[in-house]
């Protein structure tokens, strides 16, 4: 199964829903291409949800650091919402859960960018 990247807003803030297997070649540039069509439409709070990522590699991994750079670069932020464990395992691993925010539930993702008061 090839990776399919479907976007939709919540409020002011882009959710990236990522199916599939987040692997080297066609997936990982699929991925790059969308976040950098979001943020140069304007998008700077963006949320990946990664609920239906049924495999991720090192290539996968790779570019989530630089989607997470495109973002951040471009005044934004990018969270994770719904890894699944192998994912999120990954990231603990790879010491990356330091550097991405996740949350179970898409509300909560949603609700994270909001000021903090």
């Amino acid at each position: 199964m090839s990776l399919k990247l479907t976007t939709h807003q919540s409020g002011d803030v882009t959710v990236v829903d990522v199916t599939g297997k987040l692997t080297l070649g066609e997936a990982t540039s699929a991925l790059r291409d969308t976040i950098r069509e979001v943020v140069a439409g304007g998008a700077r709070k963006i949320v990946l949800n990664m609920a239906d990522v049924s495999y991720m590699d090192s290539s996968g991994l790779g570019e989530l650091v630089g989607a997470h750079t495109t973002v951040t670069n471009a005044g934004g932020e990018i969270k994770l919402l719904s890894l699944a464990k192998r994912v999120h395992d990954l990231l603990k691993i790879t010491k990356l859960y330091t550097v991405f925010e996740a949350f179970e539930d898409e509300a909560s993702a949603v609700a994270s960018f909001a000021p903090k008061a």
